[in-house]
């Protein structure tokens, strides 16, 4: 607010010095209003910028109407009462005290601050000079049809990249489970067929040393009956 502010005071400054070159005297009060805020379309080619005043005390006499804006580090004096380019801006009057701004050829370099003075020339008071608080004027930028569908393009074939990177690498992880339980399971088959060849390995030497066991055992009695048939 503290620019806003000085740049209040430096055109109460300049309306003295005008109304003191008029050499103006008496005593009146003046109040302007003005919107704080206004925003164009990007397609609107005008703006109409509104500055209402209550004058009390005031001569009867139309008051001059003054119109300056102010951009980040220059200001330029629109209106003062001729405007210096009439067709671009024209000061019109709707009722006895409320007037506007009409800037014409909008664009986006008119994006400004805007502060409307009221001053009764025929009047020496100091109340007899103010300015609103100030519009500030913003205009849309119009944006680039290409531009947006190119983003759009762009961001489609990121989402499908990453669903496709995304998918490979879920597939190649699915894959590599697979094998390794398919290894597993091989192993698996393989140990049970490893265990089962040792249980009927195992299970074939045992009878046969059963059997062996079992000639051994028959044996001595083929022994004796031949031992005794030769003694006889």
């Amino acid at each position: 607010m503290a620019p806003v502010n000085k740049f209040q005071k430096l055109l109460v400054l300049a309306l003295d010095w005008i109304l003191y070159s008029i050499g103006a005297t008496g005593n009146c009060h003046v109040t302007v209003t003005q919107p704080r805020f206004q925003e164009a379309e990007h397609s609107a080619h005008t703006a109409l910028l509104t500055c209402a005043f209550s004058a009390h005390g005031c001569s009867p006499s139309q008051p001059q109407v003054l119109w300056f804006r102010f951009f980040t580090n220059r200001h330029e004096d629109l209106c003062t009462p001729e405007c210096t380019n009439r067709q671009k801006f024209q000061v019109h009057t709707s009722s006895e005290n409320n007037y506007w701004l009409q800037i014409n050829n909008l664009t986006v370099n008119d994006s400004a601050l805007y502060f409307c003075g009221i001053a009764f020339a025929d009047s020496g008071s100091p109340h007899s000079k103010q300015t609103g608080d100030g519009t500030v004027l913003t205009k849309r930028e119009r944006y680039n049809t290409e531009e947006f569908n190119s983003m759009i393009i762009i961001s489609t074939l990121l989402l499908l990249y990453s669903i496709t990177a995304f998918t490979i690498l879920a597939a190649h992880k699915l894959k590599r489970k697979l094998l390794n339980r398919s290894g597993n399971e091989r192993q698996r088959t393989e140990n049970c067929k490893i265990t089962s060849g040792r249980k009927i390995f195992r299970a074939i030497a045992q009878e046969l040393q059963k059997q062996r066991y079992a000639e051994h055992c028959q044996q001595p009695d083929h022994l004796e009956d031949d031992t005794v048939y030769q003694n006889r």
